[in-house]
């Protein structure tokens, strides 16, 4: 019975962390290039259970031999394995602003997994290290640098801050930054295969790859395949709809398991203080 406790416990806090997390998604569904959170929730392995009897043989000393039965297999309860971001592109925003910039995923390859790989801006975080953002709601700061709404460096190809003379630019589709006829600069952008996999959320908007390994730059991996677009903006990937109906079915899973863990509570109590008594 105290198993059947665990069991039930495991499930509450897993739609616990569920609820959270679309909670978070729910509130970040106007944030620009926000990408939504995925669960993925597993069980812990199955036990088998048997039941240990006894069988007399007919023999002149009554001969008693053990006897295995298998009952069959009682779940120990579930916990959420882990929390990757969804990376599918948001609605493009058009605003008309020179400083903002996002990227379009136009015919990204799809790897093994069947899943589509993403491009990134390459920033400089605030201790030096290469991060990387869909978040192009760029500004240019006192000294002339283009840098997100964090304050961070936006960095060109050459993984080196960009630095202009004034926000009349112009940004291509390739990426090249012009300032009247001349290419001063190229975005840095950074591609991933597999960013489920390789990227995690470093917070403000922020993402590191695993290992703080450096990705790839999109220009020498891809031949096309996307596209920057200035005066846009990326939305969020967030489905409202979708969310609210997770986290209704959240909800109703964390109070099945929790009128499972009262039924419980009420038999020990019944065991205790009322069979103990005999």
């Amino acid at each position: 019975m105290l198993r059947g406790f665990y069991t039930a416990a495991s499930g509450m806090i897993t739609q616990q962390r569920r609820t959270e997390l679309l909670t978070n998604n729910m509130s970040n569904a106007n944030t620009t290039g926000y990408k939504a959170d995925q669960t993925s929730v597993r069980s812990f392995p199955e036990m088998l259970i048997s039941n240990m009897g006894g069988k007399t043989i007919p023999t002149e000393n009554k001969l008693g031999i053990p006897v295995l039965s298998q009952v069959g297999a009682l779940s120990t309860g579930v916990y959420v394995q882990e929390a990757n971001p969804l990376f599918n592109q948001g609605t493009l925003e058009e605003t008309g602003i020179n400083t903002d910039l996002a990227l379009a995923d136009e015919n990204l390859p799809i790897n093994e997994e069947r899943r589509k790989g993403s491009v990134l801006f390459s920033v400089q975080d605030g201790d030096g290290g290469l991060r990387y953002t869909r978040n192009g709601s760029f500004t240019l700061d006192g000294q002339g640098y283009l840098t997100t709404p964090s304050g961070h460096y936006v960095l060109n190809d050459n993984k080196k801050p960009i630095k202009l003379e004034s926000d009349r630019f112009t940004v291509t589709d390739n990426g090249a930054i012009l300032e009247g006829n001349v290419q001063t600069a190229r975005l840095g952008i950074g591609y991933s295969i597999d960013p489920s996999t390789q990227l995690m959320k470093d917070g403000e908007g922020l993402y590191r790859a695993v290992n703080d390994e450096e990705l790839p730059s999109a220009y020498a991996a891809l031949e096309g395949g996307f596209s920057t677009k200035q005066g846009f903006l990326e939305g969020s990937n967030v489905d409202q709809s979708r969310t609210m109906t997770e986290m209704m079915s959240a909800y109703r899973s964390f109070e099945s398991s929790q009128k499972v863990l009262q039924a419980y509570d009420k038999s020990l109590d019944k065991a205790v203080n009322e069979v103990g008594r005999l």
